[in-house]
């Protein structure tokens, strides 16, 4: 136990300590310590009391500055009260009493409303203990002085509180019979304190009141009662007639509301009672009500609409009874009222009110005519001494606006026009309005169905006077453009709409939701273009929906239309796809990838339906551009990002491998054209779409036979023209592979022969590589080709053969001199196929290539090249004689100064 003083004794001082800005935990630890002492036990401790004592004081302070919760405070008076108790000793002083007595009072009040009443039952029993032994001793005494019949007074005063607090608990907790126990034990003590029949008769009625909203009808009317009869029992103190009137007047509505049939009587009974203790037009609202509830008869509700009246009931509140008849299907009764009521505030400034609710009302029951002529008596008074209201003026306007709407969307635009003329109608001549603005347009409207487009005009003049910032005035200015083929008009309005699409826009006669006023006005503007067959129009409109708009349906919609009007316009033309065409098309492709790739909002199914739909657009907008390479790797590409936001399957897998091999293609193509500036970098990436287009055709050759397709050889091809051009090392690696293709053909070697020497390339080596392979496949049997075997001698001996002095050297003489044997060989095989200039000009670079020698003294390989020419003249044909006389003569000559040591000058070259 000393423990447990000492712990209540340091969390006491923490609390106390001025710095304390967190006291939760510290006021945690001491509830919990409380907690356990639920039978108080007796621990008679100074410093107990003392800490029970600050406890108590800090709580009301803090309390004071609100800087403690409910629940904070409920824990700490918690504490405070038990401590006390428990320090309680055998013959507790008055003083100690009435201290327990506030205490656990107040603590059980605060438990109550944190809405905890089981704890609050605890210390509101210790309170009505101690109470019992305050009065119990007081009554022991000797003396009878007035200071202790007061006292006594104050005790029963105190009970009869708690036992009020106790009854909310019970009622709190369900316990409606115990609580009803509670305050009959408080009206018996009211005879002896009459002051507190008004504070009983409130708590009554505010168990009422709470038992009603938990709809516990029963309940709710014995509680209002007890408060009434509560009030009865003291009249001096009893609470004032209003409010007893609307204890009475919230009972009978409890009776309406349980069963009107059963408790008729006794809901009427108690209004009347109401309007008895305080006449008051919510009273004889109610009663109405009730009547109309019951069924009475037409007679008894008239005597109760009579009663509204004598009383000077204020006119909304007439207008509200007016209402509450037409809703219980009195129409009869309602008009007749109304008539009255009109009567009767006649020279009321507000009578609009009741004039714009009589015309509203024959309009709902379907009496046009009479309502028309309602509304033009009240159009007629409005400039004759009658004006509206603000209120009602606004209220007039909304009829007038709902009920030409309606006919607009009947297609009735006529009627509709009238209504709105009527509307136009309490609008003065040069007002400057928003709502006259829009009044405007909606007459537009009706004018331009109804084929008045002068009057349309003029309407829509006057909406750009009132509200020219208004997106919808320019819409309204774009339709009346359009009609008139006015295209400069027509493109200056849609230009405005777009700046004003970036506003926020309000909605505008059911047409349009807000968040997307904008984009749906733009799209109607396309519509109506394209109905006035204006396709420019129409494809600036859905520019202007696609850079503005934020639904991604609609931005795809919208996208789709404008490619389709661009493609339709293109088809028009005599030059076809044009290089602006395509440089038109490009960026709202680009567009719908990026929206189609970035918007979640789209379902799985729009979302593949518009990327398989745009990829086919870019697909074959590729397939126009053979002048264009750039457009045409752009386009193929786009299809390529497009196809992967497409389900896989082998054929959108073909498209993919052909958007790259086509996209690598034209990018090598514009590279070989020398039209970009940088080549490196679309070589790269040219690189790497191969890269990407080969792991595509592994999965595709997976799922197939492809022996006859091309693509591998395509992408090598590829790569070695890319490799080469960036003078990569892996140039040879890919030349390697070209030759471990399976049946790979003579063309193809020729062709990577080609481009390794094709600037900025230069790789001899591996161009004459290639071309020797080239040379074994063409002389292969069956079909053997001695034209392209010439020329790859030609190219073979044209990259072997020195040009000048310092590359004569012996290894390359040698190479050369190995394809001339070979030439030889394939021209005695075939002497007639062999092309004869192909046999002149290698007889001329043989002999040229000796002269050459012998110009540097190297006579033995002079001679040797110079016979290989001779060899040459004997397979010239018709040219054989001419040149074996000519060489003869040139060759003997030749020989002849070989005899002689270092002769200057040697016999003239030949011309090739």
């Amino acid at each position: 136990m000393e423990q447990f003083v000492s712990n209540v004794k340091y969390f006491t001082e923490c609390l106390l300590q001025k710095q304390m800005t967190n006291c939760d935990d510290v006021i945690e630890e001491l509830f919990s310590k409380a907690c356990g002492l639920e039978n108080f036990p007796q621990i008679p401790d100074p410093m107990l009391e003392e800490c029970a004592i600050q406890l108590w004081n800090w709580a009301v302070t803090k309390n004071t500055g609100s800087s403690l919760t409910n629940m904070q405070k409920a824990k700490v008076r918690h504490v405070a009260c038990s401590l006390l108790y428990c320090c309680e000793g055998e013959t507790p002083t008055e003083g100690r009493i009435r201290k327990q007595i506030l205490m656990a009072s107040k603590a059980g009040r605060t438990w109550l409303d944190c809405k905890n009443p089981p704890n609050a039952d605890i210390f509101l029993n210790l309170a009505v203990k101690s109470l019992e032994t305050l009065y119990s001793k007081l009554t022991s005494r000797a003396d009878r002085s007035s200071d202790t019949t007061l006292s006594k007074e104050d005790v029963e005063k105190d009970l009869l509180r708690i036992l009020s607090f106790q009854a909310e608990s019970a009622l709190s907790q369900g316990n409606n019979t115990e609580a009803l126990a509670f305050i009959q034990r408080c009206k018996d003590m009211l005879l002896r304190l009459p002051k507190d029949t008004a504070y009983l008769s409130l708590m009554c009625y505010n168990f009422g009141v709470d038992t009603y909203n938990m709809r516990k009808f029963e309940d709710s009317t014995i509680w209002l009662s007890q408060s009434y009869n509560i009030a009865k029992m003291n009249v001096k103190y009893a609470p004032e007639s209003q409010v007893q009137a609307r204890i009475l007047r919230l009972l009978a509505t409890v009776y309406v509301e349980w069963d009107c049939q059963r408790f008729q009587e006794k809901a009427l009974n108690a209004v009347s009672l109401a309007n008895k203790e305080c006449m008051s037009t919510s009273g004889l609202y109610l009663k109405i009500r009730i009547l109309l509830r019951c069924g009475a008869s037409d007679d008894h509700i008239r005597a109760g609409l009579s009663e509204i009246l004598e009383v000077e009931a204020a006119l909304d509140e007439c207008l509200s009874t007016v209402n509450l008849l037409v809703s219980e299907d009195r129409e009869l009764l309602a008009f007749e009222f109304l008539k009255r009521v009109c009567q009767h505030f006649e020279a009321s400034p507000d009578l609009g009110s009741a004039l714009v609710l009589h015309a509203e009302l024959l309009l709902q029951r379907g009496k046009e005519l009479l309502g028309k002529q309602k509304i033009e008596d009240i159009i007629t008074g409005h400039y004759t001494g009658k004006q509206l209201s603000p209120q009602a003026l606004t209220c007039l306007h909304l009829m007038l606006w709902d009920k030409a709407c309606k006919y607009f969307e009947a297609r009735n635009y006529s009627e509709a026009l009238q209504w709105y003329n009527y509307s136009l109608s309490f609008f003065q001549a040069g007002q400057l309005d928003p709502n006259l603005a829009k009044l405007q347009r909606n007459r537009a409207s009706c004018f331009l169905q109804l084929k008045q487009l002068e009057k349309a005009k003029d309407a829509v003049k006057e909406a750009e006077r009132c509200d020219p910032d208004s997106i919808f005035t320019q819409f309204s200015v774009y339709k009346v453009a359009v009609l008139e083929n006015n295209a400069e008009k027509a493109a200056e309005a849609l230009k405005a709409m777009g700046l004003l699409s970036k506003a926020p826009v309000s909605r505008e006669d059911r047409l349009l939701v807000p968040e997307t006023a904008a984009s749906h006005l733009l799209k109607l503007a396309a519509q109506i273009a394209l109905e006035n067959e204006q396709q420019e129009a129409a494809m600036k409109a859905l520019e202007i929906l696609c850079e503005n708009c934020d639904d991604a349906g609609l931005l795809l919609s919208a996208l789709r239309c404008l490619v389709r009007l661009l493609l339709s316009t293109i088809e028009q033309r005599t030059e076809g796809m044009s290089a602006g065409s395509l440089d038109v098309l490009l960026p709202y492709l680009k567009m719908a990838l990026h929206n189609i790739s970035h918007q979640s909002s789209l379902a799985a199914e729009q979302r593949t339906e518009y990327a398989d739909w745009f990829r086919k657009i870019a697909w074959n907008s590729a397939l126009y551009c053979e002048s264009r390479p750039d457009r045409m790797r752009d386009f193929f590409v786009l299809s390529y990002q497009l196809s992967h936001l497409c389900p896989p399957d082998r054929g959108l897998l073909m498209g993919q491998k052909t958007c790259l091999l086509m996209a690598a293609a034209a990018s090598l193509e514009l590279c070989r054209k020398s039209l970009l500036s940088d080549q490196t970098e679309e070589l790269t990436r040219v690189l790497e779409q191969i890269q990407t287009c080969r792991e595509v055709w592994k999965t595709l050759k997976a799922s197939g036979n492809f022996s006859t397709d091309p693509t591998d050889t395509l992408l090598l091809l590829y790569e070695f023209e890319a490799c080469a051009k960036l003078n990569n090392p892996k140039v040879e690696t890919v030349l390697e592979s070209v030759l471990e293709l399976q049946n790979v053909e003579a063309k193809v070697l020729e062709t990577i022969a080609a481009l390794a020497m094709e600037p900025p390339a230069h790789f001899p080596l591996l161009c004459r590589k290639a071309l020797r392979v080239a040379l074994a496949l063409h002389r292969n049997p069956p079909q053997v080709d001695l034209s392209r075997c010439s020329k790859c001698i030609h190219s073979l001996i044209n990259l072997s053969l020195p040009s000048g002095v310092s590359e004569a050297e012996a290894r390359v003489l040698q190479e050369a001199w190995g394809y001339y044997e070979e030439a030889l060989s394939i021209i005695a095989a075939s002497p007639d196929d062999f092309p004869q200039m192909e046999t002149l000009w290698l007889l001329t670079r043989a002999w040229n290539t000796g002269i050459l020698l012998y110009s540097l003294a190297r006579y033995v390989e002079a001679e040797k090249w110079c016979g290989l020419a001779m060899s040459f003249v004997r397979h010239l044909g018709s040219l054989q004689e001419s040149y074996e006389t000519q060489m003869s003569t040139l060759y003997a000559k030749i020989l002849d100064r070989l005899e002689k040591a270092r002769i200057k000058h040697g016999p003239r070259a030949m011309e090739e």
